[in-house]
């Protein structure tokens, strides 16, 4: 926002008022953070950003869009990224190649996608390894966490991905069309399409909702690398505090969430975008403190170990510092 400043020095009486124009400067900290898709899962961070809560640490934050697996992830180990949110098996993958990513805040604490089947074709009971055994399933690309968690839910189920199923990985805003065009019975997917879906008569609603079957999961986080924690604690400390601001006013003023949902998302249909954040309020969707908790990783660590995505166990505390969120929590 442009503002001018008046600077005026009165040597007199009925001296005249001398005036400057006063550019604003820029934040001192310019952070850019890579998404893997722009989603209502990120709201948080969306709030914070239009309340100003990172400004308050001298820092303006930009996103960036990065629909390629890793990209999010790879954007933030070479340097041009200062943080990305998505699931932090990815700083598990790191370290196992050597690399330190730190998970600081949590955003998502629940499994975000849905398991919808063809309309008409939804299961009447909880034998889902009979009723999605020879099926064609639409999910993300391999990798991503939703891919994820369709491969451990198919072994949990005795299923195996190369042999009982059929599995269409792609992209999320991707799924529903899959199904729509017989490609897939079923499909892995998370909100709007869900509700898309649904309205269109593609599919019904889910039959197996991943948030309350599997309860918290550390789903999307925010992540940074070590050295950044190290080298610039107080730039963390002050992302932090602004996510965690983020977080309380989502679940304190949910009719003004939904406003800056609405400006994030202007071309969402008006009750997509209310069923969407009806649904991800319902199944408590949002971390309420920041806090990520060890049975959430755990859940995430089993669900992409089981998957085969990661191959060697990583330990809380080599991938999480929530050392900023616990100081923080204290204050606000």
């Amino acid at each position: 926002m442009d503002r001018r400043k008046f600077l005026g020095t009165t040597a007199a009486a009925g001296a005249a008022l001398v005036a400057s124009p006063y550019i604003a400067r820029a934040a001192k900290h310019e952070l850019l953070v890579a998404e893997p898709v722009h989603s209502t899962g990120y709201l948080p961070m969306y709030i914070a950003m239009a309340k100003d809560y990172f400004a308050e640490a001298d820092i303006n934050v930009k996103i960036v869009t990065i629909e390629t697996g890793a990209g999010h992830t790879n954007a933030v180990l070479s340097g041009q990224a200062f943080a990305f949110i998505g699931g932090p098996e990815h700083n598990a993958f790191a370290k196992a190649k050597g690399a330190e990513l730190r998970c600081v805040v949590n955003c998502v604490d629940r499994g975000n996608v849905y398991f919808c089947a063809e309309k008409g074709l939804a299961p009447n009971g909880r034998d889902f390894a009979s009723f999605v055994k020879g099926k064609a399933v639409a999910t993300g690309g391999f990798g991503g966490t939703p891919n994820s968690i369709t491969r451990y839910l198919l072994k949990k189920w005795g299923l195996d991905a190369k042999s009982d199923v059929t599995l269409i990985e792609t992209a999320n805003s991707a799924i529903h069309v899959a199904v729509k065009g017989k490609r897939a019975q079923i499909g892995c997917s998370t909100e709007p399409f869900i509700t898309q879906g649904v309205k269109q008569n593609i599919w019904s609603e889910p039959f197996y909702n991943v948030p309350k079957e599997l309860g918290p999961y550390s789903y999307s986080t925010i992540n940074v690398r070590l050295d950044s924690i190290q080298k610039e604690p107080e730039v963390v400390r002050g992302f932090v505090r602004g996510m965690v601001k983020g977080l309380k006013f989502l679940y304190a003023n949910q009719k003004e969430s939904a406003e800056i949902a609405k400006k994030q998302f202007p071309t969402m249909p008006l009750d997509d975008l209310s069923a969407t954040l009806d649904r991800s309020f319902a199944d408590e969707m949002w971390s309420k403190d920041g806090m990520v908790s060890r049975a959430a990783w755990d859940t995430g660590k089993s669900v992409v170990m089981e998957a085969g995505i990661l191959k060697t166990d990583v330990k809380y505390e080599e991938i999480f510092d929530m050392s900023f969120v616990e100081s923080i929590r204290a204050s606000l």
